[in-house]
């Protein structure tokens, strides 16, 4: 009875790996979330997208305008564990030279908060891609991507773990939705209706089959949504 029992649990076993293994197989292939722990995670490299952006849709304002969004220590707290597990962050020129103007020393700021300092380092030591042609240069840990945005994110992406994300700009956001290289949506929208500008989404969007993974509010009434590809549980 017991060997029995041995060789049915033992075929069980092999069974459920052998099962396991096909699954882990199948999501490398087509590149959909897989199981760890609580969470859902890539099996080759993704790209999130984090934007702001107004009710009425827009990403930048009137005149170009980008300081209107309340990104407060609330807000980025929530998500910090994320953001530090990240392998690159992604930018336009306009994003990085607003982040590069700041961050490299705020941690050296007396008033500063214990977050904030928290995030500057993290900024600091995370490796970052600017895409630009007219950037001369570009210091803490960044690379330039001067010619084929699509060739760079397509070879990152098929990196087994590898997690980028993306900040902007709107134009650059744009370049990545056009070439379907966006695997998630952090989208932060906020109370506020600009009336014109850029919008986030400047073309009809295509119905790609987006999955609603969660939906948090702030304080401030700023809601995010994350939304992943569709090609995610369902196929796993």
């Amino acid at each position: 009875m017991l060997a029995t029992r041995g060789a049915t649990y033992g075929h069980v076993l092999r069974y459920g790996m052998r099962n396991l293994l096909m699954r882990a197989s199948v999501a490398f292939a087509e590149n959909v979330p897989i199981a760890q722990g609580s969470r859902w995670v890539w099996a080759m490299g993704s790209v999130t997208l984090w934007m702001q952006m107004s009710l009425d849709g827009f990403a930048e304002g009137p005149d170009q305008e980008i300081h209107w969004p309340v990104v407060d220590e609330e807000l980025c707290e929530s998500l910090m564990d994320e953001l530090r597990s990240a392998d690159l962050f992604l930018y336009g020129r306009k994003t990085f030279e607003i982040m590069a103007s700041f961050w490299p020393t705020a941690d050296v700021d007396p008033a500063i908060s214990e977050f904030y300092v928290d995030f500057a380092r993290c900024w600091k030591e995370t490796p970052k891609l600017v895409f630009s042609r007219s950037l001369p240069t570009a210091g803490w840990n960044t690379r330039i991507i001067r010619e084929d945005l699509v060739e760079e994110i397509t070879a990152l992406r098929g990196r087994p773990g590898c997690d980028m994300v993306l900040f902007g700009g709107a134009e650059t956001a744009s370049a990545f939705m056009k070439h379907d290289l966006i695997d998630e949506y952090r989208l932060f929208v906020h109370p506020i209706l600009l009336g014109g500008g850029i919008p986030l989404f400047p073309t009809p969007a295509v119905v790609s089959g987006l999955q609603l993974v969660d939906v948090m509010t702030f304080d401030s009434a700023v809601v995010q949504m994350h939304y992943q590809q569709m090609a995610s549980v369902s196929s796993v």
